[in-house]
This record gives C-alpha cells, structure tokens and sequence, in this order.
C-alpha cells in the first residue's frame, strides 16, 4: 500500500465509531477519495483541528489496493476559510462546490477541477459583499465546465446550426445549450433576454469581470444553473447544498 502525498481540500467528514473520521477529499494528484483519519476525534489528535469542512493543506494517504476507503496518516493544514464559515451566502456557494466535486469529479487524477475548486474557495474568501452573488455563479459555473459539461452558446446543441450574435436566446438546460429558432420550437427552452444573455456569456467566460445583477436576476440565473446540474450530472442524486443554496441562501440579502 503506497503512501502519497498530495494537496487536498476537505469537502465533507463524517464520524466513524468514538474517536475516528470518514473524510472525502478532493485531491490533486488521486481526485476524488474516501479515507479514514484514525484518532481524528481524540482531544490530543495528531490532526488537531484540521480536518473542517473546505479547508485546504497537504494530505499523506496510504492508498489502500483492495477497498475504496483509504487511510489518511496525516493532514498539514494550509487554508481555514474563516470568512467563508461565517456568512451564509459564502458558505451555500463553497457546499455546492463541494457537493458537485463529491458527486460528479471522477476518482482519479483531475488537476483541472481540482484548480477550479481551489481558486473558487480563494475567491469567496476574498471577494467583496456585493459581488457575491455574481462570483458565486461564476464559480459554480466555472466547475461545471471543468468537469466537462461546459454549455454551448455559440451553436445550437441539436443541429449545430450558428447562433446569431445578438438578441434574445433560447436556453434549453435539458438539451445542453442554446437552440436556434428552429430547434427552439420543437422542445422546452428558456428565453433569455438580451440582457440575461450576455450576463450568462459573462458568468460563462475565464475572466473575473461580472455582470451587473440585481436579485431577482441574481435569483433567475441561479435557478438556470441549478437546472443544468439536475438534468446534466444529477442523474437522480440528492443535492441538499444546491438546493439550500437556491432556495434559502440568498432570502436575507
């Protein structure tokens, strides 16, 4: 069984008997990875309190060859995101992060998602109050897309016909994008406005630049995003951070 070393960020734990952990890590080097943390809850623990929720530091796992869950011999912590734990909208925006890695980034080496995660979480550290609503979009978006369900918006997703440049869009979230007028006529789409439309080109680009959106347009792309992830990558599963943060996260903003 080899022992790695490797950077890694806490996206849940879960008690194990009396005194141990179930921690699933994002890594790195190994992706996605269930691994025990033996003694984690002992009060003289070697990990101390490390092991939170989204915090981030070098992990030492030895791989178990035979099982799923491996053994985590140590966690040097990195990052604590104090800032993230203690504002709501801060907070729903970095468990939906980590809910959708848990889910649906695969088990093994995606330094790719793994960069998307990490720089999210510095960025809702760091970001101002009143650009949250649009960073935390842009960052759910942004992890989406490294997993490799990046919406089309250029070309319609049925027949590849080019979408023209301006005007109103027809979004389908169960079709994976954009629909021409044609297309758009045979299924269910949302009509995004002119407005709606660059916004979602500006949440959907590499740069940090933000639309301007109030809340109830804040509100409106967080639904679109949110069906995306159901249809796309849910497959079924339950997503109580996603669902808390479109539904409950935003209400005292």
């Amino acid at each position: 069984m080899p022992l790695v070393s490797t950077p890694a960020i806490v996206l849940a734990t879960l008690r194990y008997g009396e005194t141990s952990k179930i921690v699933r890590l994002a890594t790195r080097d190994h992706g996605v990875q269930s691994a025990i943390a033996k003694g984690a809850l002992r009060p003289k623990s070697r990990f101390g309190a490390s092991l939170q929720v989204l915090s981030a530091g070098q992990a030492q796992i030895i791989l178990s060859e035979r099982r799923d869950l491996h053994l985590l011999t140590a966690f040097d912590l990195g990052v604590l995101p104090l800032r993230i734990t203690r504002d709501v909208g801060r907070y729903a925006t970095a468990t939906v992060l980590a809910e959708v890695t848990i889910h649906f980034a695969p088990a093994e080496p995606h330094p790719e998602s793994f960069a998307v995660l990490e720089r999210a979480l510095a960025r809702l550290e760091s970001v101002s109050r009143d650009e949250l609503p649009g960073a935390s979009l842009q960052e759910v978006w942004r992890l989406v897309a490294s997993l490799g369900f990046a919406p089309a918006l250029e070309v319609c997703v049925r027949d590849g016909r080019a979408i023209a440049e301006e005007g109103s869009l027809p979004f389908s979230a169960s079709e994976g994008g954009a629909l021409c007028g044609v297309c758009a006529r045979e299924v269910e789409a949302t009509v995004l406005p002119p407005d709606a439309r660059l916004a979602l080109a500006r949440l959907l680009s590499e740069e940090n630049s933000l639309p301007a959106l109030d809340p109830r347009n804040a509100a409106a792309h967080r639904r679109l995003v949110a069906r995306y992830i159901r249809y796309h990558m849910a497959e079924g599963a339950a997503l109580p951070a996603l669902e808390f943060w479109l539904a409950r996260a935003w209400s005292a903003a």
